[in-house]
């Protein structure tokens, strides 16, 4: 019980220097490796950033992981990181299996109850959406897209386009 508020001035600056040491490595290896990481999270950056998070504090707070042991953790998994994300935006293929696809859950008017339901969505998480955009009426929505970062993408109807210029087109790929 004599540990519980302070134990010892060489474990606090051990601490202290550590946290600061694990705090530069992150920042400069965020840095190297670019706007992917601080971007909106997919489901894989999300858990490279929480497994990051993880090897940080783990570093930091544990004696028995040297700083080298646990930024080294750290800076492979940024490089594997980075060489998974490199490969995937020049392998459609790969980038698939690694990124959940864009998914329509309302289409003109209409909420996609199947859609919502596998991707476990409420209708007030997409009014909330259409709400946060101005749109205050669902005949104002052409679409709305749960996007693989799990953002919810609203698309206005074009009231001044013709049939043919429509958002439709563009959405079309995700219909199929």
């Amino acid at each position: 019980m004599d540990m519980l508020v302070f134990d010892s001035i060489d474990k606090l600056g051990r601490i202290v220097l550590t946290a600061v040491m694990v705090y530069v490595l992150i920042v400069v290896t965020t840095k190297i490796s670019g706007k992917r990481a601080t971007s909106q999270l997919n489901n894989f950056d999300w858990i490279v950033t929480v497994m990051i998070g993880s090897l940080g504090a783990s570093t930091i707070l544990l004696e028995s992981i040297p700083f080298i042991e646990g930024g080294a953790s750290i800076v492979v998994l940024y490089l594997l990181q980075f060489v998974v994300t490199k490969y995937a935006s020049i392998s459609p293929q790969f980038s698939s299996v690694l990124l959940s696809e864009p998914r329509i859950v309302f289409y003109q008017g209409q909420f996609l109850p199947e859609a919502m339901r596998d991707e476990r969505l409420t209708r007030q998480e997409i009014e909330c959406a259409m709400r946060s955009d101005g749109i205050r009426n669902l005949d104002d929505v052409e679409a709305v897209v749960f996007e693989s970062d799990a953002k919810l993408t609203v698309i206005p109807k074009n009231k001044e386009a013709s049939d043919k210029d429509t958002v439709a087109e563009t959405l079309a790929p995700l219909t199929d």
